[in-house]
């Protein structure tokens, strides 16, 4: 009884947890960043407002450098998200 009845979709469950935590653990990374971040030139705010950040003039850059990721269309972002998203759950 339970997810374990059947070998086959305990191991199907087993490695789709292991992909939830991998991403669970990026997601952690990516609230824990910013707060560490401080008063540096890495726009010092709280993780739930970040993502806020592409919506002001100029859009936002990465790491506080606008050579490296540029983002100023949250639609181009949105469509990058999903085909990353995409690919990594395909793999």
């Amino acid at each position: 009884a339970g997810l374990s009845a059947d070998p086959e979709t305990f191991a199907a469950y087993r490695e789709a947890e292991l992909i939830h935590a991998r991403w669970a653990m990026l997601g952690a990374l990516g609230c824990v960043g910013p707060e560490l971040t401080g008063d540096s030139s890495l726009a010092p705010n709280p993780w739930f407002k970040q993502g806020a950040l592409i919506f002001q003039d100029g859009g936002l850059d990465y790491l506080g450098n606008p050579s490296l990721v540029h983002a100023q269309s949250i639609v181009a972002v949105l469509a990058c998200q999903v085909v990353l998203m995409g690919l990594a759950e395909a793999y």
